[in-house]
């Protein structure tokens, strides 16, 4: 279950991440709402994950998800880069949280 804790904070990592640049195009009550809530869930469920991981593990892989994950939604929704070499480093991230899971 503490894997399942630890890729919902990464998820909404992501979706604090996706927030702060929505607040810089639209400063509006909701994405600030989102914003705060998204960091909120994040920090919870990593605080639960991290109540038997690890907190080098647990800390690795919640910020892999994040890096990773904001770079992928900016290429989805923000137009970013996808280059292929970017593609491939993001690749290299999320096998790193990965190997770290199959390690620990």
């Amino acid at each position: 279950m503490n894997w399942v804790f630890l890729i919902l904070a990464g998820v909404f990592e992501m979706i604090g991440v996706l927030m702060i640049n929505k607040l810089h195009k639209d400063r509006n009550l909701t994405s600030i709402i989102l914003l705060v809530a998204g960091f909120g869930l994040s920090f919870l469920f990593l605080s639960l994950a991290m109540k038997t991981l690890p907190m080098g593990t647990a800390y690795a892989v919640w910020t892999g998800i994040g890096a990773s994950g904001g770079a992928i939604l900016g290429m989805i929704f923000y137009g970013e880069s996808k280059n292929v070499l970017r593609i491939l480093f993001i690749a290299m991230v999320l096998g790193s949280a990965v190997g770290l899971k199959l390690v620990s």
